[in-house]
C-alpha cells in the first residue's frame, strides 16, 4: 500500500466508521467495545500496551488471513482508549510479518516480535522470526532483524510467538511449523539472541503459547495444540523452569493471551469454537488452571487473538473481528470486578 492509499485509508476510516459500537444487550452493564481500527485490508492477531502514558496496539495487516499480498505489522497508539492514531508500520520485503506481540523491555523501549513467514504462491518455504524496536519515546521504530534461535532447536520453520519480560530477562516459547510440531522455552537479555531453557514435553502439536511469570517467581504457560482433542494446555513451573507440571483446560483455544490481576485472579482470552461459529471470550480462573467463562465480546467470524493491559481497576483488551462484515481492530473496556 503506497503513502496515498494510506493516507485515504485513514480519512476513509474517520469519517465512515463509529468509534463507539451500539451497545451489545448481551454485554453487562460497564462494558463498552469501540472499533477503532478498519481498513480495506484483513486486519487481526492484536497485541496491546500500555507505554509512556498511552496504549499501544498492534496488529497485522494483509490481504487475506493467509496468503496473498504480504502482511505488515500496524501500530496505533491513544491516550484515552477513544482517540486512535496511526505510529508506525513495519514491514520487511519478501516476508509476511504476522501476529505482532508488543512487550516493553528493562531498558525502556517497546520490541515488537513478529512471525516472518515466506511464500510461494500457496506454499510456505520458511518462517523466520524478526524483532524490531523503539526509540524510548516509543514513535519510531527499527528495520525488522531476524532473531538468533539456539542450536539445538533452530530449523527453517521456527516461530517465537510471545516474549515476556521478568525483571531483565525475557521468555517465550519456541515453535517448529513441521509435521511433529515441538516446543521450546527460550531466554534473552537483549530481544534478538535467544538460549534454550528447556524443551517442553507437550504433544497434539502444540504452537501458539503465551508465557507470564507471577510475583513469585512461578512462570504459567498457556499453549495452543491443534491436533489429538485439541484442548489447551496449563503449564506450571518454578525458577529455573527445569521441571513443568501440566494439565489440560478442557477447552480448544485460539491466539491465547491472559493476565494477571490483583491477587491470584487470572483473566484468560481465547477463541472460542462452536457449532453456531467461533467468538472471542474471556475466562476469570486461578493459577490452578481452574477457569470460568465470564463475557463474550461482541464477535463472530474470523476473530480472537486478544490483548490485555490492566490499570486503575479497569481491564482493557484488544482484539479482531469480522461480525460486522470485514475483520477489524475492537477495543474493550470492563470493569476488573467482573472478573
Amino acid at each position: 500500500m503506497n503513502k496515498t492509499r494510506q493516507i485515504l485509508s485513514i480519512v476513509i476510516f474517520i469519517l465512515s466508521v463509529p468509534l463507539i459500537i451500539a451497545q451489545d444487550p448481551s454485554l453487562p452493564d460497564g462494558v463498552a467495545v469501540r472499533k477503532i481500527w478498519s481498513n480495506d485490508g484483513h486486519n487481526a492477531f492484536t497485541s496491546l500496551i500500555w507505554f509512556r502514558g498511552s496504549f499501544y496496539c498492534a496488529f497485522r495487516e494483509g490481504e487475506n488471513h493467509v496468503y496473498g499480498r504480504d502482511g505488515v505489522a500496524r501500530i496505533i497508539s491513544s491516550k484515552d482508549g477513544m482517540k486512535w492514531e496511526p505510529v508506525a508500520i513495519i514491514k520487511k520485503e519478501g516476508y509476511d510479518l504476522r501476529d505482532p506481540k508488543l512487550s516493553v523491555t528493562p531498558d525502556g523501549r517497546i520490541m515488537v516480535i513478529t512471525g516472518g513467514s515466506v511464500y510461494r504462491e500457496k506454499e510456505l518455504l520458511s518462517q523466520l522470526t524478526h524483532v524490531s524496536f523503539s526509540d524510548r519515546s516509543g514513535r519510531n521504530f527499527s528495520d525488522p532483524v531476524p532473531v538468533v534461535i539456539p542450536d539445538e532447536i533452530r530449523t527453517d520453520r521456527d516461530w517465537l510467538w510471545r516474549v515476556t519480560w521478568h525483571r531483565r530477562t525475557g521468555y517465550g516459547v519456541v515453535y517448529q511449523s513441521r509435521e511433529e510440531r515441538t516446543i521450546s522455552l527460550v531466554k534473552t537479555d537483549d530481544g534478538i539472541n535467544y538460549e534454550l531453557v528447556t524443551k517442553l514435553e507437550v504433544d497434539g502439536s502444540p504452537n501458539e503459547s503465551t508465557v507470564r511469570v507471577m510475583p513469585d517467581k512461578e512462570m504459567i504457560i498457556v499453549v495452543r495444540r491443534e491436533e489429538g482433542n485439541r484442548e489447551g494446555m496449563w503449564g506450571r513451573s518454578k525458577a529455573p523452569y527445569a521441571g513443568w507440571e501440566w494439565r489440560s483446560l478442557g477447552m480448544r483455544l485460539g491466539g491465547p493471551d491472559f493476565i494477571a490481576l490483583k491477587g491470584d485472579r487470572l483473566v484468560l482470552g481465547t477463541r472460542v469454537y462452536g457449532e453456531k461459529g467461533n467468538v472471542t471470550a474471556l475466562y476469570a480462573g486461578d493459577r490452578s488452571g481452574n477457569f470460568r467463562k465470564v463475557l463474550t465480546l461482541s464477535s463472530g467470524g474470523d476473530n480472537s487473538y486478544p490483548g490485555f493491559v490492566y490499570r486503575k481497576n479497569k481491564l482493557y483488551v484488544s482484539y479482531y473481528s469480522s461480525h460486522e462484515g470485514k475483520t477489524s481492530i475492537y477495543f474493550a473496556e470492563i470493569p476488573a470486578g467482573l472478573f
